[in-house]
C-alpha cells in the first residue's frame, strides 16, 4: 500500500480541495465524495502541513469543519505558496538535476553525447540519451541551462544568471522583488526569486492581502497568454451538472478584473455559446485550453471596450449581444456644510455616472447601466441619506424596499417610529 507524501502530481486536484475545505468552508468530511476517507485523511494532513499554525477547526451540526483563519496584514508571506513547492518528482529527475548541473558547474559547455558519457563515467550513471535529452530542453527552456548551436550540434552549459548575482549587481532590487511577492499577481515568482537568493520578505505587509488568489494564478497564466497571442479559449468550471459533468465554455477573453468591495477577480469575455460578452469567477474557472488565433479579436475587442463603458461593475446584466441600457437615478441627502466627506465619496465611487447638485444639501446621482443591481448594492452604503429611487427594473427597486423593511425589523424596535 502506497504512504503518505506531502507531494503532489496535480496541482488542479489540490486548489479543488483547499478551495472547497479550507477557504469557503463549505464542506465537511462526509461531503468528500472523490475516492475514500483515506483520501480525504491525506490530503487534509497534505495541507496542514504547508499551513501550519493556519488551520482553525469548528464543530457544526454537519460536522466538523476545517479552514484557515490568518489575519492577513500581519504575514510576511503567503502560505498558500507551498502548494506550489510541492509537486512530486521522479528518482531520474532528482538524480539529472544534481549531476547535470555538477557537470557544468566549471562553465564548460558541452553536447549531449558528451553529457551521457560524463554521467556514466564520473557517477556511474547510465541514461539513455532521450531521457537526458528531455531534462536538457526542460531546463534550457526555464533558463537554468543556456543552449548554444555551434554548427549542426547543441551544446549546453550552466546560465550565470542567477537571483544572487542580479541582487548583488542591482541595487535594491531585493526589496523590489520582496513587494512584488506579496503584493499582486504572481507573487509566487517572487517568492521563488527570494528562495534560491537565502532571503526573506522583511518590509512588505498587506492590510488587505487576498492569499487564496495565487490559487488561481495558474490559470490565470493560460488566460493572460491568451489575451496576449489573441487567442480562443475553453475553460472547464468547478460546477457540475444535473449529470455530474462540469460544465465547458468557449469563447475570447478580454480583460481580468478585480473587484474593489470583494477582491474576487474576474474574467471578461465574449462566450460564443451564449453570444454574449459576460464575466466568470476567476476561482471558478478549473482549467483552462488555448485555441486558435481569433481573427476578428481587435473588432471583437473594440465592441467589447464599449460595452465596458456601460458596466458599473464586472455584470453585463442580462443582455444579450445587442441588448439595453437601463438607466436608474439616486436622489441623495448630504449637508454641504458638514458632510464635505460624503459629497468627495460620491464624486470618488461614480465610475460610469454623473453626479449632480440639484438643490440645497440635494445630489442626484444618475447612470445608464446594463446591470442596474450592481448600483443597487453599492446604494445600501448610503441607507438613511437616500432620498429616492428611481429607474431601474421594478424587481431591483422592491427588491432593495424589501431589504430595507428587514432591515427595520431585525434591528428596530417595533414601538419605534
Amino acid at each position: 500500500m502506497a504512504g503518505f507524501s506531502e507531494l503532489i502530481k496535480s496541482f488542479d486536484k489540490t486548489r479543488d480541495y483547499v478551495r472547497d475545505f479550507f477557504i469557503y468552508g463549505c464542506k465537511v468530511r462526509n461531503d468528500f465524495q472523490a475516492k475514500s476517507s483515506r483520501t480525504y485523511d491525506d490530503e487534509k494532513r497534505r495541507v496542514e502541513s504547508w499551513l501550519g499554525d493556519y488551520i482553525h477547526t469548528d464543530n457544526s451540526q454537519r460536522g466538523k469543519k476545517v479552514c484557515i483563519s490568518v489575519d492577513s496584514g500581519h504575514i510576511s508571506e503567503n502560505p498558500l505558496y507551498k502548494a506550489y513547492y510541492s509537486k512530486s518528482f521522479t528518482d531520474n529527475d532528482i538524480k539529472l538535476h544534481f549531476l547535470l548541473t555538477d557537470i557544468l558547474a566549471d562553465g564548460e559547455s558541452l553536447t549531449l553525447k558528451e553529457l551521457v558519457n560524463r554521467l556514466a563515467d564520473d557517477y556511474g550513471e547510465l541514461f539513455d540519451e532521450q531521457t537526458v535529452r528531455n531534462k536538457l530542453k526542460e531546463y534550457a527552456d526555464e533558463g537554468v541551462f543556456v543552449k548554444e548551436k555551434q554548427g549542426k550540434t547543441d551544446y549546453f552549459r550552466l546560465s550565470e544568471d542567477t537571483a544572487e548575482s542580479f541582487f548583488n549587481e542591482y541595487a535594491g532590487l531585493d526589496n523590489a522583488v520582496k513587494f512584488a511577492s506579496e503584493a499582486g499577481n504572481f507573487g509566487v515568482v517572487g517568492n521563488s526569486l527570494l528562495k534560491s537568493a537565502g532571503l526573506k520578505n522583511d518590509i512588505i505587509l498587506n492590510k488587505h492581502n487576498y492569499i487564496v488568489h495565487t490559487l488561481e494564478d495558474e490559470v490565470m497564466l493560460d488566460i493572460v497568454s491568451a489575451i496576449d497571442e489573441k487567442r480562443f479559449i475553453t475553460f472547464e468550471s468547478f460546477g457540475k451538472n444535473r449529470e455530474g459533468k462540469t460544465f465547458e465554455y468557449s469563447g475570447v477573453p478580454f480583460r481580468i478584473l478585480s473587484s474593489m468591495q470583494t477582491g474576487r477577480r474576474y474574467l471578461t469575455m465574449y462566450n460564443y455559446e451564449y453570444r454574449r460578452y459576460n464575466s466568470v469567477r476567476l476561482d471558478s474557472i478549473k482549467s483552462v485550453k488555448q485555441g486558435e488565433i481569433c481573427p476578428d479579436y481587435d473588432e471583437m475587442l473594440a465592441l467589447y471596450l464599449k460595452n465596458e463603458q456601460k458596466c458599473f461593475g464586472v455584470s453585463f446584466g442580462r443582455r444579450t449581444e445587442l441588448g439595453h441600457v437601463e438607466p436608474i437615478k439616486l436622489t441623495i441627502f448630504a449637508d454641504e456644510k458638514t458632510e464635505d466627506y460624503i459629497i468627495n465619496r460620491l464624486e470618488r465611487e461614480k465610475r460610469c455616472g454623473t453626479v449632480e447638485h440639484v438643490s440645497e444639501n440635494t445630489f442626484v446621482f444618475s447612470a445608464d447601466v446594463f446591470d442596474p443591481n450592481e448600483i443597487m448594492q453599492w446604494a445600501k452604503s448610503f441607507i438613511g441619506r437616500i432620498i429616492s429611487v428611481e429607474g431601474g427594473s421594478e424587481e431591483i427597486r422592491n427588491k432593495f424596499y424589501n431589504d430595507i423593511e428587514r432591515m427595520n425589523r431585525m434591528y428596530c424596535d417595533e414601538k419605534e417610529d
